[in-house]
């Protein structure tokens, strides 16, 4: 994995209905639906703690996803018959998966990219 980490310095597991990763640069914490299979998770809420303090969030989708959506919502009211998709904090990603999604936090935040995509969260 990107920033500085190497696999086994990676801690995931289960914390409530949280999945969570923590690299040496950051936590993130998914929380996918129940008994979804973590490699092919398509659509997540993502919230993002930087070392620095710093909380983040996201919504990420897969582009196959989005397609889905979209013709899901055909012929509906929704989003103008799936003839448009938005969402205030999305990220359109390629690959499913949740070691995908912070493989690529991680390159977020390694070319300085992370500020631009990510939705900075009020502090406490």
């Amino acid at each position: 994995m990107s920033g500085g980490a190497s696999p086994g310095s990676v801690e995931r597991g289960w914390n409530g209905p949280w999945y969570r990763v923590r690299p040496d640069a950051f936590e993130a914490s998914f929380l996918p639906s129940p008994n979804k299979d973590l490699g092919a998770v398509c659509n997540v809420d993502v919230f993002v703690n930087l070392d620095d303090g710093s909380r983040w969030s996201a919504t990420v989708f897969t582009v196959t996803e989005v397609e889905r959506l979209m013709a899901t919502w055909a012929g509906s009211d929704e989003a103008l018959g799936g003839r448009y998709f938005r969402v205030s904090d999305g990220l359109i990603v390629r690959d499913p998966g949740i070691d995908n999604i912070a493989q690529m936090i991680a390159g977020l935040i390694d070319n300085g990219e992370f500020s631009e995509v990510f939705q900075r969260l009020a502090d406490d």
